[in-house]
């Protein structure tokens, strides 16, 4: 296959990232899963199956998104690549990067360095094993402010942030975020319900604020460096809208 320009496919395909002999990147939509999985053992929709049956032979993905989260997924075409790019994710030679919608005005800066245990299947922390390093680098990009009382103050403060994890342990975003105190919007095990309901019942927003924006890594094959972006979808872009922290706010700094 040849690059293939970002485009929105027909029907329920996925849209397409980038795709050549090696790779396919897609647009992975809030509550999508990634493959099949005993946590949500009534779903019937997954990634994997989806591009199987759009590009019509088997892939192989390289690495994990949550349900809730959107963004760039990325797939090999072959085993042998897949190992590679596994490989490469592994080392921490992937340069991943989400934006998310948070509660409060965090830092403008801030790296996030705070060990997490791992999870179960079921999502709950393990405490047979010391938890592992996790570090988190955090921009601030545009705050916003809502004349609505949540909490105990009169307003009500948020931000849109960009988020590169420097580790990929389970969650890690989501639960650093909860760890300075600054829950990502809609999350519904990390983060607050009345925070999640006001956004549900002002802006009709029912998913997860977290979205995977881009990667950067060496070709497998080629080494040649390639950055693959995926543009924040409308679900996201509308509430960043209507805080008034859209547009420009989602572009990368210098």
């Amino acid at each position: 296959m040849s690059p293939t320009p970002a485009g929105v496919c027909p029907d329920r395909a996925l849209e397409i990232l980038y795709a050549d002999e090696a790779l396919v990147a897609v647009m992975k939509p809030s509550g999508l899963l990634v493959h099949r999985t005993e946590l949500a053992s009534a779903a019937t929709e997954f990634a994997v199956q989806r591009l199987r049956d759009q590009i019509g032979r088997p892939v192989y993905p390289a690495h994990r998104l949550d349900r809730a989260t959107s963004g760039v997924l990325l797939f090999a075409l072959d085993p042998a690549v897949h190992a590679r790019l596994c490989a490469a994710f592994e080392a921490g030679a992937v340069r991943k990067r989400y934006l998310a919608i948070v509660r409060g005005w965090p830092p403008a800066s801030l790296v996030i360095d705070y060990p997490l245990r791992r999870l179960d299947g079921d999502g709950t922390a393990r405490r047979d094993a010391a938890p592992l390093a996790a570090h988190t680098q955090m921009l601030s990009l545009a705050t916003a402010e809502l004349a609505v009382r949540v909490d105990r103050y009169p307003t009500s403060r948020y931000a849109l942030v960009a988020l590169t994890p420097r580790t990929g342990r389970r969650h890690q975003l989501r639960r650093h975020l909860k760890h300075i105190d600054h829950p990502i919007i809609g999350d519904t095990t990390y983060g607050q319900g009345r925070h999640n309901r006001l956004f549900r019942e002002r802006f009709g927003c029912t998913r997860l604020l977290l979205h995977a924006a881009a990667l950067t890594l060496a070709h497998p094959l080629s080494g040649a460096p390639l950055a693959i972006v995926a543009p924040a979808p409308r679900d996201f872009e509308s509430v960043a809208a209507a805080l008034g922290i859209g547009a420009a706010g989602f572009e990368e700094p210098a």
